[in-house]
């Protein structure tokens, strides 16, 4: 299971034309680290948890992609910015 949490995915790219594939490999990860509560609505989330969730999302998104939401400081709101921006 350890070998699980060493793996890596692409960064979202600023273009978007890999977002099915990385909101898959992104929600897959975050549950494993305890922090799919985060991007849910509904859901309660420790700050604590909030902030290990938005560095492991900013990780995993194109230095564009960053800029563009350097203000954003939740992480279920980035999450639904994403969607709304690249799932068609």
């Amino acid at each position: 299971m350890s070998n699980l949490a060493k793996l890596e995915f692409a960064t979202l790219d600023v273009s978007g034309k890999n977002y099915l594939s990385w909101v898959l490999d992104a929600k897959i990860h975050l549950d494993t680290k305890g922090l799919g509560n985060t991007i849910l609505a509904n859901k309660e989330a420790s700050n604590q948890d909030k902030v290990k969730a938005m560095i492991f999302i900013h990780h995993h998104l194109d230095e564009g992609l960053k800029v563009e939401y350097l203000n954003v400081k939740n992480p279920l709101e980035l999450w639904k910015n994403l969607k709304e921006q690249f799932d068609h």
